[in-house]
């Protein structure tokens, strides 16, 4: 984990590796859940049975339950000190390039892309995460997280 004492003490850095979050399972029951949740309960999630003979050969976790993981690992992987509010701005560029079948497990790392100073005395932070498969020559998913973090 790369720490930083500030918001601004990240000002002027581009391409800085940050660190690798710990390994977390997809089980069935993850997958459920979210399927219950988002009310996403295709079969390719949520029926193994069925997933046995589809294309995958198994159940697949959700692409925006790959995503949402990195709200999980994006804390293991920078941590920012120094300001009084942070807040997710948004994602860009999402894609998924891999499937991620059940009992796999994944990890996140990063690298510091980019970083600005924004409104009210603010600094907005571009942080490309990479999802990975333990295993997988292939990551599950990349994007690019977005937090602003106030004074």
């Amino acid at each position: 984990m790369r720490v930083f004492e500030t918001p601004q003490a990240m000002l002027g850095l581009s391409d800085e590796a940050l660190g690798v979050s710990d390994w977390v399972e997809i089980d069935q029951d993850r997958i459920d859940g979210f399927a219950h949740v988002t009310g996403d309960d295709q079969w390719i999630h949520v029926d193994p049975e069925r997933a046995r003979t589809g294309p995958f050969g198994a159940t697949i976790a959700h692409g925006y339950l790959t995503v949402s993981l990195a709200n999980l690992f994006l804390p293991q992987i920078i941590e920012v000190r120094g300001f009084s509010v942070g807040v997710n701005v948004g994602c860009d560029n999402i894609r998924f390039l891999a499937p991620v079948r059940v009992g796999s497990r994944l990890r996140g790392s990063g690298v510091l892309l980019h970083v600005e100073e924004a409104k009210a005395g603010s600094v907005q932070a571009t942080v490309r995460i990479t999802i990975e498969i333990e295993g997988d020559a292939k990551p599950a998913c990349v994007l690019d997280a977005i937090s602003r973090y106030y004074p």
